[in-house]
């Protein structure tokens, strides 16, 4: 008798064992030899020699068709229905074989809304593809002006017929260049207070309406773009949860963006975790082996990297319980922003002490001196990660405003006065 495929196991009560049987012989049938025994040989790093980016995108499909992407979720939606526990037990057998999911703000910011607020037409319409990373995603939230008090933004939506019609400035839109659809909060009525005149759409990005230009960042690389939208239509059948309530489905976007810049990997774990030698212990003993002073066998810099990887230990099981709410379908709260906080604070410090780690060649190295891109294809990887590094306390929603949302809701906290409450938008100061 065979055993059964991850096909036959869709949607039926599956023990965990026999989830990780099939995902054992998934991986065996569908990766390509190179892949696999590079994973058995050395993880992920082992991986990344052996496999581009474009050789990735290209097998990608066989993942994203397998169900294993997004196991929890329902088979209609693009999923094998299984539980948290035997989801769990499948992903343990993938991850020595690093295969990211390349849609991650089409899973993490537009799927929540979906899920929370959506009609099971749009769910069915928009969560498969997501899966399989057949239309990807970007976000459109944030405008000049309106970063931090996101909520007093200016870009309109207006109804014509079974349209909407869409003006307005949109800035640091990750992947705006590559995405097919855009979470786009846009303001339908100007006559009521901030909050209260804001609806959530889907935009289509792929039409002449929509211009998106580059914001190279501080290393060179190009990942956020401005993005102009003069005229772009969209039908209404676009719009998730009611007009006017588009603050409220935004939330469960926001939520899932900071669960996304702090969840498992983004602080580092694959430089201070897992199994082997980690990265910041190899760094400290090459400095030891070169005979610099700082390295492994100084007992303050093994405190500081034992320090780290402890405080990584507490944010992954953080995220641990995060990830469950998300698998259960259910709205992530405040909790979110207590990962963000100290999440990206922790990716900092542990960028930081990687550079710091290199001595001199985290401070000069042999490259050539040209433009912003021949800068950072030159530098040593953790200068660029140091560099990219410095940006996360303000992506997902700055620091600031985080600690705000856990003073007010988690703690209690009475609001910040605010002078201008329940006062109509157009009657708003705006910078």
């Amino acid at each position: 008798m065979t055993e059964p495929t991850l096909a036959e196991l869709a949607g039926r009560d599956t023990p965990p064992e026999a989830a990780a049987e099939a995902a054992r012989r998934w991986v065996a049938e569908a990766l390509p030899a190179a892949w696999r025994e590079a994973a058995e040989r050395g993880g992920p790093r082992a991986v990344r020699g052996v496999r581009t980016p474009d050789d990735y995108r290209d097998w990608y499909p066989a993942f994203g068709h397998s169900g294993l992407v997004a196991p929890t979720w329902a088979v209609e939606h693009g999923g094998l229905g299984w539980s948290r526990a035997t989801a769990a037990a499948a992903e343990a057998v993938l991850r020595p074989y690093h295969l990211p999911r390349l849609n991650p703000l089409g899973l993490n910011l537009a799927a929540p809304a979906l899920f929370a607020h959506g009609t099971a037409e749009q769910q069915r319409r928009f969560l498969p593809p997501i899966v399989r990373a057949e239309e990807l995603w970007c976000q459109l939230f944030s405008e000049p002006g309106s970063g931090s008090d996101l909520a007093s933004l200016a870009t309109r939506a207006e109804r014509d017929g079974d349209d909407w019609v869409v003006t307005g400035q949109k800035v640091w839109t990750t992947w705006a260049d590559q995405a097919h659809f855009g979470v786009l909060l846009a303001r339908t009525d100007p006559d009521v207070a901030k909050h209260a005149g804001l609806t959530y759409f889907f935009l289509p990005m792929r039409q002449p309406a929509v211009v998106v230009k580059p914001l190279p960042h501080i290393g060179g690389e190009t990942e956020f773009f401005e993005t102009f939208i003069d005229g772009a239509r969209m039908p209404d059948d676009h719009r998730v949860g009611d007009v006017g309530a588009g603050w409220k489905v935004a939330q469960a976007t926001l939520s899932g963006e900071r669960q996304m810049v702090t969840g498992a990997g983004s602080a580092g774990v694959e430089r201070i975790g897992g199994t082997g030698t980690t990265h910041l212990v190899r760094l400290a003993r090459q400095r030891t082996a070169e005979g610099r002073p700082g390295g492994w066998d100084d007992p303050s810099m093994r405190e500081r990297i034992v320090r780290l990887w402890c405080e990584d230990q507490a944010r992954s099981w953080t995220n641990l319980r995060i990830r469950a709410t998300v698998a259960e379908g259910r709205t992530l709260g405040p909790e979110s922003s207590i990962g963000k906080v100290h999440g990206t604070d922790l990716n900092q410090r542990i960028q930081s002490l990687a550079a710091e780690l290199l001595g001199s060649g985290g401070i000069a190295w042999e490259g050539t001196a040209g433009s912003p891109q021949e800068f950072w294809d030159s530098a040593p990887a953790e200068v660029r990660g140091m560099l990219r590094s410095r940006a996360n306390t303000i992506e997902g929603g700055t620091t600031e405003v985080n600690k705000n949302v856990i003073a007010e809701r988690v703690l209690g906290l009475p609001k910040e006065p605010d002078p201008y409450k329940g006062r109509p938008w157009r009657e708003l100061p705006r910078s």
